[in-house]
């Protein structure tokens, strides 16, 4: 066979990369990244069939106004860095003036990187308030062979990263249900922050929550001393779940009332729908994994699938 020419080389390293189902959130956004997809696809095969290489130029459309828009990417600057655990980190992001993201909650937004000249986009959920000025935050886990994560681990304060969106999101109405029960893995924790801080801001809101965070060990729980802010308000309970610790001695004894070692199964699962003050209505978001167990484990404990979201 001959070998390919170095055109087509050229022709195919330029070719859009398609999504991956994991790139897509599955929440319906407009335009999803498979939407974008087609139109850059149309666009290269123009391009390609002209051999006209200037007419991919307007193909990364980008935007350096700040403002963010689910069309384009638009330039943010990070402002700053902070290493939580071993691999995640909390990113800050400038934004001009006193402007605000004006996300709803639980909303994300997609970065977009290039590693090796490979094309990768991941969505991420801003964890700062939704009223914040001037700034946004993002919490990422980082992956020692993710593609993104290589990416990201060269951010430094300065650098100049493009997101689009916002997109998804969970239509919360403060006071519509009894109780929220917040079923979050790792990073999962991201969606939840910006709901629990609008219900905590909110003297009239008087929804119970039950968040319960999954992580490895104590030390890879993120943020803390947010955690233990919000569960000093009288409407918050939050549990840990750590799958690697097999004793509570050794945490701190703040912790070891509301903290159980091993993993969320069917019959904790039980058990905490069942400390419920109301029948809750169930937010959940992890890797897809993590999301099918926890439904099952939730039809189980009697939770209809109506009564559940999935971020």
């Amino acid at each position: 066979l001959q070998a390919m020419s170095d055109n087509e080389q050229d022709w195919l390293a330029l070719k859009p990369q398609e999504p991956s189902p994991s790139q897509c959130c599955g929440s319906g956004c407009k335009p999803c990244i498979y939407d974008v997809y087609e139109r850059e696809l149309a666009q290269w095969e123009r391009a390609k069939a002209m051999q006209d290489k200037s007419l991919l130029m307007g193909k990364k459309e980008q935007s350096n106004n700040s403002e963010l828009n689910p069309d384009t990417f638009t330039a943010f600057s990070v402002s700053s860095v902070e290493q939580l655990t071993e691999d995640t980190y909390q990113y800050k992001f400038e934004l001009p003036g006193n402007s605000s993201l004006r996300l709803s909650l639980g909303q994300h937004i997609v970065l977009r990187g290039v590693v090796n000249g490979l094309e990768v986009q991941r969505a991420y959920t801003p964890i700062s308030p939704r009223n914040a000025e001037g700034y946004f935050e993002v919490l990422i886990k980082c992956y020692e062979a993710g593609l993104m994560s290589q990416y990201i681990k060269t951010w430094k304060r300065g650098d100049v990263v493009f997101w689009r969106g916002p997109f998804g999101g969970f239509p919360y109405q403060p006071n519509k249900h009894g109780e929220l029960l917040m079923l979050a893995s790792g990073t999962g924790l991201a969606p939840m922050i910006p709901i629990l801080q609008s219900i905590t801001d909110d003297e009239e809101d008087e929804t119970f929550v039950t968040l319960v965070g999954c992580f490895p060990t104590f030390d890879r729980i993120y943020l803390k001393p947010l955690l233990q802010d919000l569960a000093r308000y009288w409407n918050i309970r939050i549990y840990y779940v750590l799958s690697q610790e097999t004793s509570l001695e050794k945490l701190p004894w703040s912790y070891q009332e509301n903290t159980y070692t091993g993993r969320l199964n069917e019959d904790l699962m039980k058990t905490i729908v069942n400390s419920c003050r109301r029948k809750p209505f169930v937010l959940i978001c992890g890797s897809s994994a993590f999301n099918e167990d926890m439904s099952r484990y939730l039809k189980a404990a009697g939770i209809e699938e109506d009564s559940c979201f999935v971020f």
